[in-house]
């Protein structure tokens, strides 16, 4: 297929300013296992004003007063917000004051969009992306990170709504891999991909179509989308890629793990690059 470069505007990555001291816990619920929790709501406002990667926010309801600011903040900055009744902010902040607030952090730090051409950019070869669509299970994130750190994968790209957050389980399922690859959180899929597709990368689909992913040219700027296992690519998200890929299923089971779709790809990528 034929490349396409138009490269963009570079994006301007905001200053950030170093974290407050804030009173934290442990979050106990198995999904977010050691996921920190910011509780009270000083400690979250001190959290939002000092940058920090935000994955959700438990408000408890009817809750008034300088929550509203919290709320306006959120809506800004487009993080997820939860309202609770208060004997679940009572669980999750254990014996701590919560004035019916609480905030889950990310264990890691997200990168930006132009981190991710940088790597490449060092690496000396053409961009290649990996965008996960809906991916909510942790493990398979950590996973995936795991192969694009081994197939040479330049960064993931996750969207802030559905899908899971850089948790200690997801630094654990990586088996490190997310100290090495950058993640970048984006509000809008879509809108991503448009402006790959402006910088110069084709999208490649992951899903059920004709192109055999062995018979199909993946070298060149490229960009990789993975679906979930429930709901696959949405539909939006699919119309903007510029071609689908897929992998033959011989039995009776129609899809493969998220996961599992993501190594056969990203290693196919890997082998067309190295020319094997």
């Amino acid at each position: 297929m034929q490349q396409k470069r138009d490269p963009g505007r570079e994006q301007k990555r905001a200053p950030k300013r170093e974290p407050q001291k804030m009173q934290m816990r442990e979050q106990s619920q198995e999904e977010e296992k050691n996921t920190s929790i910011i509780i009270g709501r000083n400690p979250v406002l001190e959290a939002l004003a000092a940058g920090r990667t935000i994955e959700k926010l438990i408000i408890g309801k009817g809750a008034e007063g300088s929550v509203k600011k919290i709320l306006g903040i959120a809506k800004d900055r487009g993080i997820t917000v939860t309202f609770a009744e208060k004997n679940t902010l009572d669980r999750i902040a254990g014996s701590g004051v919560h004035q019916g607030v609480a905030a889950y952090v990310s264990a890691h730090e997200y990168s930006e969009l132009e981190d991710l051409f940088q790597a490449a950019m060092q690496s000396g070869e053409d961009p290649f992306f990996v965008i996960l669509d809906g991916i909510e299970d942790p493990h398979n994130l950590g996973a995936v990170l795991r192969t694009a750190d081994a197939a040479g994968a330049h960064g993931v790209i996750i969207p802030k709504r559905r899908s899971a957050g850089l948790t200690e389980t997801v630094a654990k399922a990586s088996a490190g891999a997310i100290e090495y690859v950058p993640v970048v959180k984006v509000t809008n899929i879509a809108q991503t991909i448009d402006t790959l597709k402006e910088r110069g990368l084709w999208i490649a689909a992951c899903d059920m179509g004709d192109n055999i992913y062995c018979k199909t040219n993946l070298k060149g700027p490229l960009a990789i989308v993975i679906g979930s296992e429930g709901f696959g690519i949405g539909k939006l998200i699919k119309e903007k890629c510029d071609f689908v890929v897929s992998i033959p299923m011989k039995g009776r089971i129609t899809s493969l793990n998220a996961s599992n779709a993501a190594a056969i790809l990203l290693y196919e990528v890997r082998r067309q690059r190295d020319n094997i």
